[in-house]
């Protein structure tokens, strides 16, 4: 009960401010409309945004759902062969030389405006941070497990998956955590460059339509949506893995 009541406090307190800054400027509502006129829109607008709103869920799962496997792999990989660490490491940290950003118009070209182009740049913005935190703790297994397991002269298979892994899941929750932010911000970004759908395309079409109550409407909706992911992102790694 604590927790919700600490976030009904935190929200009626910024909406509170919200609407001291709109009454004390006086500003107009194409550059700030007040909380009253959002959520208004938000409900009466509430089929459109819910529509948009699906889509860009599912973008959002899909792009998690495949970054967090590919970069799992990809960890596995790199902390079983030191030819891979030799060969795709450095690769690796040289493809965060370019912004992602940048990628999205490329992506929306080859793929088309389709689902799979903001797919595929959640996945992008994910694979790093899920790749690199459980890469990190797949070198850091304990000193103490190791040698225990030289002792009982275990096979480097046996040792990869019966500790080594286990034994890193905690770093692949907090990768996963990241992921759950990120990965909105991906669909989202992919959705600005070319879309006829999802949430992103729907800020924009507010945006110059001069609806700026609509696209307000819009961004609290992909707050919700990532803040509720990310926590049940977060359960779910408490409750699998204790971490």
């Amino acid at each position: 009960m604590r927790p919700f009541l600490r976030i009904a406090a935190i929200t009626l307190g910024g909406l509170l401010i919200w609407q001291a800054l709109v009454t004390l400027f006086d500003l107009p509502r194409f550059i700030l409309p007040g909380p009253q006129l959002v959520l208004s829109t938000l409900w009466t607008s509430r089929v459109l945004i819910a529509e948009h709103t699906l889509v860009t869920s599912a973008e959002i799962l899909l792009g998690l759902a495949f970054g967090a496997g590919l970069g799992f792999g990809s960890a596995i990989l790199l902390a079983a062969s030191p030819l891979a660490r030799t060969i795709l490491r450095p690769v690796l940290v040289f493809s965060q030389a370019v912004p992602v950003f940048a990628l999205a118009p490329i992506l929306t070209l080859w793929m088309g405006y389709g689902l799979w182009s903001k797919v595929a740049m959640a996945l992008l913005i994910i694979y790093f941070p899920v790749t690199s935190a459980f890469l990190d703790a797949l070198m850091r297994t304990p000193p103490g497990w190791l040698e225990l397991a030289r002792v009982l002269n275990a096979t480097p298979g046996r040792v990869l998956w019966r500790i080594k892994v286990p034994a890193a899941m905690p770093g692949f929750a907090s990768g996963l955590r990241l992921a759950s932010v990120y990965a909105p911000i991906g669909a989202i970004i992919g959705e600005w460059v070319g879309a006829s759908q999802g949430l992103g395309y729907l800020m924009l079409l507010a945006n110059g339509r001069a609806k700026i109550d609509l696209m307000f409407a819009a961004l609290i909706v992909l707050a919700v949506l990532t803040l509720a992911l990310h926590a049940t992102v977060d359960w779910l790694c408490k409750r699998v893995w204790a971490a």
